[in-house]
């Protein structure tokens, strides 16, 4: 199985964001995870379509869009014009969520739903089949450096048991406080895909670090 690192921009610098960009560029990470945020449906605002732009300026690896926003619909087309590859969307966010499944799909972009911690996986058993990735919110979404969230470990094999037979190509990821310490034992839960912004853009060497991540995956046994 091919496990995903996903670098959060969020926690780059943004005074040398084209360094991180190329940084990542010449990593072992596989997608740039960047995160959008509204101040309405998470307390905090991040960016938009301008910085979003610089990145797919300069990336050479797929951009997986994390939109931690309300009304999503109104956004989906305008991101996918920006070079998103694939976007996730809150289930909590969507009053309609099949249409907004098959709005991402029609924009020609991958789609994924995002879970706040609180959200069971059970409430996707009529969309699953339609996804391409579901997004396990391991802290509560809008900041980074949080602490991890430890019930996420049963939310990750409650996902793998609703895809079996059903979407078993599912990418099943993970988003806050995934670091070192703690990655090997989500891939054994049943994850196949980690963003990672501190535990990344906060150590001495945030390449070395990549690899480091991507090796504890490769030596994991996924269960």
């Amino acid at each position: 199985m091919k496990y995903i690192i996903a670098p959060s921009i969020l926690s780059a610098d943004f005074g040398n964001l084209q360094r991180d960009i190329e940084m990542i560029n010449q990593s072992e990470a596989n997608w740039f995870h960047v995160d959008v945020m509204d101040g309405v449906f998470v307390p905090n605002i991040s960016f938009g379509f301008p910085v979003m732009a610089a990145v797919k300026k300069h990336a050479t690896k797929p951009l997986d869009v994390h939109l931690m926003i309300v009304d999503p619909d109104k956004y989906v087309q305008e991101f996918a014009a920006a070079g998103a590859d694939r976007i996730t969307v809150h289930y909590e966010a969507c009053t309609h969520l099949y249409r907004t499944i098959q709005l991402i799909k029609a924009s020609g972009c991958k789609a994924g739903v995002a879970l706040n911690p609180h959200t069971p996986v059970t409430l996707l058993q009529d969309v699953i089949e339609d996804l391409d990735l579901v997004l396990i919110m391991s802290v509560n979404p809008g900041f980074g450096g949080q602490q991890f969230i430890h019930n996420t470990y049963k939310k990750i094999s409650d996902l793998k048991q609703l895809i079996q037979g059903i979407n078993e190509d599912l990418i099943i990821e993970v988003d806050g406080g995934v670091g070192l310490q703690n990655i090997a034992t989500l891939v054994s839960a049943g994850a196949n895909a980690f963003v990672a912004g501190n535990a990344i853009f906060a150590t001495d060497n945030p390449k070395e670090t990549i690899s480091k991540m991507k090796s504890l995956t490769q030596n994991s046994l996924s269960v």
